[in-house]
């Protein structure tokens, strides 16, 4: 590609603007400034910006305390054509750690937009998975965030990431899901994702105590009541597309211990789809009841576009169900309605009769 080196008009001005800020982080953000730079930016003029303003602009918003809006704009603006590993000479794996751990979600947005490099590639993936203190804190930053725009943005970039590191055992996909891309044409991944997530104790026992009931607190560690149902709505958000990309992982535990900490004995099925679907929620809570309704309601659909529900999975998703349905009215008349509505795929309506669960 042709790199067009035609002046920008104020970037001279917006570099010693920057560096003002590193200087006195207190001076006011010009974000007039910033808007005038990017919107000359295109994808000829970016790349000789971006070793020169990325780095300072990562700086700063690990440390403003004003309004970061334009800068990380303008930030998400340079990382368009770079990828993975060009990323990550620009901002370290320590620096990636500081931007997800910052309060300042605009730090959180930028840290999530250079992982999200990695979807390109399962080869970037499995790099991302070595990164441990990385995953460790992308987790973290994507359950106990209070911002909005930060968890659903966290929450689509993991669900790519996992797709893409996938080896695809099971991933005979029938028809597409709503709006998920679940592309079966792509080639296998590694899984070095899905382990370090899954296999690794700390990460994989954090996604049980940052959405159990168990655990509502304000030490370290614990969400509140709200951040905590915060969480568990984006865990239940991401399930059903998870589901049908490794269903395995999310049913049969290799850390059976932790799964034994927030499950009952008495419960015969493990996994953290179980636990989300019938150990996590409050249904006293109406909000929360209504989100894992919807959950049910788009984990048949999905599991309906597979060619593999039989045997064992189809048993586990069976007793899951019946077990959610045992004492939940509103969830056994919502199953109902899709089956008698016209707007239900055949698929789903054959499923649920296939699962027997409203005999």
């Amino acid at each position: 590609m042709d790199i067009d080196y035609t002046p920008i008009f104020k970037l001279e001005e917006l570099e010693a603007h920057l560096q003002e800020l590193v200087k006195s982080p207190d001076v006011p953000i010009d974000t007039k400034l910033f808007d005038a730079v990017e919107l000359q930016l295109t994808e000829y003029n970016i790349s000789p910006l971006i070793p020169t303003l990325l780095p300072t602009i990562t700086q700063i918003l690990l440390t403003t305390q004003q309004d970061p809006t334009a800068i990380a704009s303008l930030s998400v603006k340079l990382l368009q054509p770079i990828t993975f590993p060009q990323a990550l000479k620009l901002a370290s794996e320590d620096a990636l750690i500081l931007a997800l751990r910052s309060p300042i979600p605009a730090a959180n947005i930028l840290a999530i937009a250079i992982i999200e490099k990695a979807t390109k590639s399962s080869t970037d993936v499995a790099s991302l998975a070595s990164m441990r203190g990385v995953v460790e804190n992308y987790i973290r930053t994507w359950l106990s965030s209070p911002h909005v725009g930060v968890g659903e943005k966290a929450t689509q970039v993991l669900g790519e990431l996992l797709e893409v590191d996938s080896v695809r055992e099971l991933a005979h996909i029938t028809r597409g899901i709503g709006n998920m891309n679940i592309d079966s044409q792509r080639p296998p991944g590694q899984g070095a994702l899905w382990r370090r997530i899954f296999q690794d104790v700390e990460i994989y026992e954090m996604l049980f105590s940052f959405c159990s009931l168990k655990t509502i607190g304000n030490g370290d560690g614990q969400l509140d009541e709200r951040q905590k149902t915060l969480a568990q709505a984006r865990l239940l958000r991401i399930l059903p597309r998870l589901a049908t990309v490794d269903f395995d992982y999310l049913t049969r535990s290799t850390l059976g211990h932790i799964d034994r900490e927030y499950i009952p004995q008495d419960d015969g099925e493990l996994g953290l789809l179980y636990f989300a679907a019938t150990k996590m929620v409050d249904k006293e809570d109406l909000l929360m009841h209504m989100t894992l309704t919807i959950f049910f309601l788009e984990l048949l659909d999905a599991l309906s576009t597979v060619d593999w529900l039989f045997g064992p999975r189809q048993s586990y998703v069976t007793e899951m169900m019946r077990k959610a349905m045992e004492s939940d009215v509103e969830l056994r008349q919502s199953i109902e309605d899709v089956t008698l509505s016209p707007n239900s795929t055949p698929e789903t309506k054959e499923l649920i009769t296939s699962l027997k669960l409203l005999s």
